[in-house]
Order: C-alpha cells, then sequence, then structure tokens
C-alpha cells in the first residue's frame, strides 16, 4: 500500500495541473497598448509627478487627529461646524499625516468612453491617468486598489503596492465593460460599500447621460474625493451637417440624424446633463478636475497638485 502511494499522489497533481484553466494569452497590440502606458506614464512620475503626489495628499491624509482654535489662513473647509457652534467660537479639523495611503480609482469603462474625436479614444485616457495615478502611489508607498463601473460594478481590485497590480488594472481599464451602459448611481454604491478602508478615491468618468447621485455623497462622506471628468469637445458640440448615421456606443443601436434643430437640442441636453453634475459637485465641495481629449492632461493634473498642497499646507 506504501509502494503505491507517491504514485497516487503523483496522478491527482498532475491532474490538478491539467485541470486547471489556462488564461487565453493576451492579444499583442493589447500588450504593445499596455507596455506604452507603463512607459509613458512612469517616466512622468520619474520627472517629477510622484513628488507633487506626495506633497498634495501626503500630510493631509484622511485622518482625524483633533481639533484646534481657527487661525486666519486656515482652509474654511477644515472648519469643525459642531464644535464651533458648541463652543462659540471657530475651530479646525486638525488631520495627521498618514504613513499608510490608501488611493483608490472608481473607473467607469461603459461603451461611450470607446470614443474619441481627437488623437486619444476616452477609455485609453482613463488607462493613461489611472496607470500615472497608481505608479505615483506605488512609488510613494501607498496601496492602490480600484473599482470598474459601467451599469453594474464590473471589477473590484483591492488595494495593493505591486507593479503587477497596476499592469493589470490598465488592462481591465482597455477591456473590461466595453459595450455596457453608464449607470454611476448603482455601480458606485456597490464600489463605495465593498472600499472597506478610508482613502483617496478618483471617480473618473466622462459622466455623459448618467448622474453619480447619491452614491457620489456617501463616496465624499466617508472618503477625499477628487472627480476627474472626460471631457470630448464632439461629445457636447455634436455635428449639425446631416443626415448622417450615428451609433450609440452604449447601446449599439444605429439612427439616422443631422440638422441644426437636432444638434442644438443634443447639445441643450448634454449642457443640462453637465451642469446637473458640476453643481452636485460643488454643493459636495469635492475636487473636480476637467481631462479633455485635445489637450495634455499632465498640467491640469500638476496644477491641481500644486494648489491642493498649498490649500492643506496653510
Amino acid at each position: 500500500m506504501t509502494s503505491l502511494l507517491p504514485s497516487v499522489l503523483r496522478r491527482r497533481k498532475e491532474s490538478v495541473v491539467t485541470d486547471r484553466p489556462q488564461r487565453p494569452p493576451l492579444p499583442a497590440d493589447l500588450m504593445r497598448k499596455v507596455r506604452h502606458i507603463e512607459i509613458s506614464t512612469k517616466r512622468l512620475v520619474d520627472q517629477g509627478v510622484a513628488g507633487d503626489y506626495h506633497s498634495a495628499f501626503k500630510g493631509r491624509g484622511v485622518e482625524f487627529a483633533e481639533v484646534r482654535p481657527y487661525t486666519p489662513g486656515d482652509e474654511i473647509r477644515t472648519i469643525d461646524w459642531n464644535v464651533t457652534a458648541r463652543m462659540g467660537a471657530p475651530f479646525v479639523k486638525r488631520y495627521v499625516e498618514e504613513r499608510d495611503l490608501t488611493v483608490f480609482l472608481c473607473v467607469d469603462v461603459s461603451g461611450s468612453l470607446a470614443y474619441g474625436s481627437r488623437a486619444i479614444l476616452k477609455r485609453e485616457l482613463a488607462a493613461e491617468l489611472s496607470a500615472l495615478l497608481a505608479f505615483a502611489a506605488v512609488r510613494n508607498q501607498d496601496r492602490v486598489g480600484a473599482a470598474l463601473l459601467s451599469d453594474r460594478l464590473e471589477l473590484f481590485l483591492r488595494p495593493d503596492r505591486r507593479r503587477t497590480h497596476v499592469l493589470r488594472l490598465v488592462r481591465e481599464v482597455l477591456t473590461r465593460g466595453a459595450d455596457g451602459r453608464t449607470e454611476l448611481q448603482r455601480s458606485l454604491w456597490a464600489a463605495v460599500k465593498t472600499l472597506k478602508q478610508r482613502s483617496v478615491l478618483f471617480l473618473i468618468s466622462d459622466f455623459l447621460d448618467t448622474h453619480p447621485g447619491n452614491a457620489l455623497k456617501a463616496a465624499a462622506a466617508r472618503h477625499d474625493v477628487v472627480v476627474l471628468e472626460l471631457y470630448d469637445p464632439k461629445d457636447h458640440r455634436p455635428p449639425s451637417a446631416g443626415p448622417v448615421v450615428l451609433r450609440d456606443a452604449e447601446t449599439g443601436r444605429l439612427g439616422v440624424v443631422g440638422g441644426k434643430r437636432w444638434a442644438r437640442r443634443q447639445a441643450e441636453s448634454r449642457r443640462r446633463q453637465r451642469n446637473d453634475v458640476l453643481s452636485l459637485v460643488r454643493r459636495l465641495d469635492v475636487d473636480h478636475l476637467e481631462i479633455r481629449t485635445d489637450r495634455p492632461y499632465l498640467p491640469t493634473l500638476v496644477d491641481f497638485f500644486q494648489r491642493r498642497r498649498r490649500r492643506y499646507r496653510r
């Protein structure tokens, strides 16, 4: 009996290895795209983005330490209104520098991101932004997690510090949910409920035909939220010539449209939708950046880092 045991174990081990599903290799063009994003974004990190990121987020953190009396120059958003009302004089919240900061990326991967009227698709822009922020965080020894959103929670990646984790995030942003609708209210809710640790949360979306609503309010109540709006000019100024055949990127439906009247109605509808989102962002007092497909995004990010550093170093 004992002489048969090694062979039995060997056969079982071989069967386990053989039966394990093999992941199909990634297409060569996708691998090249991921590698290009890795090289270009890591170069930007090396050239100073990591330092800008560190100065913008380290030191303010998201962990409350104490309240202290207000002094001229303090950021008004740090006022603790409950203590102020109780004490009859203004008090501000003080935060301690977090040694273990978590950056969490909520990335819209719905069908509308497959469009881009300029040099880059919105989906590729979302992947580059995700890679840049993730590599900057990893360089500063922070953990990075992500949730991919469409009309549902497509994928939840728990926070990690590894380079391979960042590369997987980039691959998933480029390939997941390409045909899905956008429903940020539902998918962001699911992500926020799953995310346990307090984080610096970046919400990356074009916000077309969707509104984050109470889900963004819940995220802002617990996390340090930054909204990155992916903006393509043609989304908001449709062509007035026609008739032309257009395909809805999220439903796949084809339609014949055209004319100045139709273009005006579409532009007005987009303007109202966008104003609703911007109004919510202002009401919640969270940071908002417009990331355009027709302009370099790095100056916008660096300027934001510098403004944020000055705001929280007063």
